[in-house]
């Protein structure tokens, strides 16, 4: 299987409009027949951290960065996951939404952020978060998304794994700050589930802030199949699916999980 990692830069002079536009004619350009999948960034078309644009961009998921991508997605008989959008539920309601799209244009699996980001962020203040998790079939496995600040929270991927998931799409706007982090939660998120993590975060200045690139794919063991640079572009890389299964046969840690550890908080004793 192989996947098209794509950091895609917002910066601040470029309208979601235009850079919808540039995108879709780098990957029309640069996207060979051979990749499987296309994964691209958090909020790459409105740039995560241009806030005030959040509400004028949003769109629905018959919008223009959906239907722009199930157009490419026929063209390059792949599977394109977008990203997120700024997802318009209603006249007051928005969603940090991912989206994958299937080689025939079909939108078959979508997911809305469940952790929006409060801490030196808009987000949580412009957003709602999500109430659903799933998986949805694909010819390389069980497909799931999270995104960005979703790394952090084990729970939830926990709940992914029981509900059947192999290959966890990871679309993100994290900072260089916090560069460590985000190889760390990946690689451990991987390690902790036995599954690969597909991982595409944006890069460049926006919003006055640096985010780290760095987009990765890193397998059920833990092992980094590959790591991008810092810059916008594009970095594919190869996988076999079937290393989730081989893994978790050969080193069954999950059937040792117990799904419930409430019961063995001690009760404190009176001195």
């Amino acid at each position: 299987m192989r996947i098209a990692l794509v950091q895609v830069a917002s910066p601040d002079s470029e309208s979601p409009a235009h850079r919808l536009e540039r995108v879709r004619s780098l990957l029309d350009e640069h996207i060979t027949d051979d990749v499987d999948l296309i994964v691209l960034p958090e909020l790459w078309r409105v740039g995560y951290n241009h806030f005030d644009v959040y509400t004028s961009a949003a769109e629905s998921l018959d919008g223009p960065t959906v239907q722009t991508m199930r157009t490419l997605a026929v063209a390059k008989a792949c599977y394109v996951h977008v990203g997120t959008l700024v997802e318009q539920l209603d006249t007051d309601r928005l969603r940090n939404t991912a989206v994958l799209i299937a080689p025939n244009g079909r939108v078959i699996h979508h997911y809305s952020k469940i952790h929006v980001f409060g801490y030196n962020s808009s987000e949580a203040q412009l957003l709602e978060p999500g109430t659903q998790i799933h998986t949805s079939p694909t010819s390389f496995g069980e497909v799931a998304a999270t995104t960005c600040y979703d790394l952090r929270f084990t729970g939830l991927w926990t709940e992914l794994v029981d509900a059947g998931a192999e290959l966890v799409i990871v679309p993100a706007a994290w900072p260089t700050s916090r560069l460590e982090h985000w190889r760390l939660l990946t690689s451990a998120r991987a390690v902790d589930n036995q599954v690969f993590v597909i991982a595409c975060n944006a890069s460049g200045t926006h919003g006055g802030i640096e985010l780290a690139g760095h987009s990765r794919i890193v397998d059920p063991w833990g092992g980094v199949v590959i790591e991008a640079a810092a810059s916008e572009g594009i970095t594919i890389a190869d996988i076999d699916p079937s290393a989730v299964g081989l893994t978790r046969k050969e080193f069954p840690v999950l059937s040792d999980r117990r799904r419930d550890y409430s019961h063995l908080h001690s009760r404190k004793v009176d001195s």
